[in-house]
């Protein structure tokens, strides 16, 4: 009977932690295709669903290391300026900045959570790219720090928009 309930709880152990692999490499893999579809809209929009999906089904640290990939991938196949590379670290904390608050508020109210994660992201990316372009005051820079402006709102709801719809029709996200 014993030997029975250790197998059944080292079976559904493994099981868990095979889906929280499964479900890591396929939003990886997610972050990192998507800069290759182009259109900022919709790749930002799917790079913010997948770390808000991250945050709720893998967890902060998972979330986090998943937020570095997407820019990094962006900027090595051209499809981020090379003009915009000092952006990089800005981007890759705005990213973080959405994650944390999301997952410290989503819990109270996952739309409130996905509005004030959602804006901190575009405040703060849109604060360094300004602070950014004013010191170095480049041309190039300046035109190219659009791509850090109210597009950063838009698709940051969007994708907390996409994340919180598949993660309710999949039953995986819980308020409490």
């Amino acid at each position: 009977m014993e030997t029975t309930k250790i197998a059944t709880l080292t079976a559904t152990k493994i099981t868990a932690t095979s889906t929280r692999i499964a479900i890591g490499f396929g939003l990886l893999a997610i972050g990192f295709v998507s800069p290759l579809i182009g259109n900022q809209l919709i790749t930002g929009t799917i790079v913010n669903a997948t770390l808000i999906s991250a945050a709720v089904l893998l967890g902060l640290p998972e979330a986090i290391l998943l937020a570095f990939g997407p820019s990094v991938i962006s900027l090595a196949i051209g499809k981020l300026p090379l003009a915009l590379a000092p952006m990089l670290p800005s981007i890759m904390l705005s990213n973080i900045l959405l994650i944390i608050i999301f997952k410290l508020l989503y819990k109270r109210s996952s739309v409130a959570a996905a509005v004030s994660a959602s804006i901190v992201k575009f405040i703060f990316l849109f604060g360094t790219s300004s602070i950014l372009v004013y010191y170095i005051s480049s041309k190039p820079l300046a035109a190219m720090a659009h791509m850090m402006g109210w597009i950063q709102l838009v698709t940051a709801l969007l994708g907390s928009a996409l994340a919180l719809s598949i993660l309710t029709a999949t039953k995986q996200l819980k308020n409490k």
